[in-house]
């Protein structure tokens, strides 16, 4: 069975626990693209009823991580690699726009608070902990599209906050991956730091280009 071995919850948020296992493991890509995930059969996994299962996908499908089919449970987003293609050349224009307009906004506390985000990814890269690293990724992408005071751009972007992440956490697992992309959030911060708007968005679309080579490498030798 699919959902054998995924641990049992035993603190008292029953839904909250479940939510974090199964999370847990749709990031570590335990559960496929295109898995189907199933109330009945995950909560006989889990050992509970199934309401906070279901208050557990509610909450996996808000955040984008899953979707639900009529009458046939939920599942785990499927792309093909246009699908990827087309969601990575829209972050390379969305994201160079964010870096530049927040960068021209001159807030310092941006600065810092990218400077504490890198941290806490450097942590993760040396414990190769892939979910705080994705987390914290997007994290540091999210920071900047608020940071851009654009309305319009941040709704088209949290549109695409499931997939951004689920890609994330794919193109981590591309050996040799995550150091690259930390040293290229680096050069991006020094860029945002030093007023350089222009420098700001080049180094951010190089970085979204980045990823997408990464993810079509794993894509065509997986």
């Amino acid at each position: 069975m699919i959902y054998r071995m995924l641990g049992t919850v035993k603190k008292t948020k029953l839904s909250e626990e479940a939510y974090k296992i199964l999370r847990k493991a749709i990031l570590s890509r335990r559960y496929l693209p295109g898995t189907r995930l199933l109330v009945r059969e995950l909560a006989e996994s889990l050992g509970l009823s199934p309401t906070p299962i279901k208050e557990a996908l509610a909450a996996l499908e808000k955040e984008g991580l899953i979707r639900a089919i009529p009458h046939k449970g939920y599942q785990v987003p499927l792309l093909n690699l246009e699908d990827v293609r087309e969601i990575y050349e829209l972050r390379e224009v969305l994201e160079g726009l964010a870096a530049r307009l927040a960068t021209l906004k001159g807030d310092p506390r941006l600065g810092t608070l990218l400077a504490k985000i890198l941290e806490e990814q450097e942590q993760a890269v040396q414990q190769q902990d892939l979910e705080a690293y994705g987390d914290l990724d997007l994290a540091f992408h999210r920071t900047l599209w608020e940071a851009s005071s654009n309305q319009r751009l941040q709704q088209v972007a949290e549109n695409l906050d499931g997939q951004i992440r689920l890609l994330i956490s794919t193109s981590a697992a591309v050996p040799g991956r995550l150091p690259k992309s930390l040293a290229e959030h680096r050069f991006i911060l020094e860029k945002i730091q030093k007023g350089d708007a222009q420098g700001a968005e080049v180094a951010m679309r190089e970085h979204v280009l980045k990823a997408w080579r990464a993810l079509e490498y794993f894509w065509e030798n997986d």
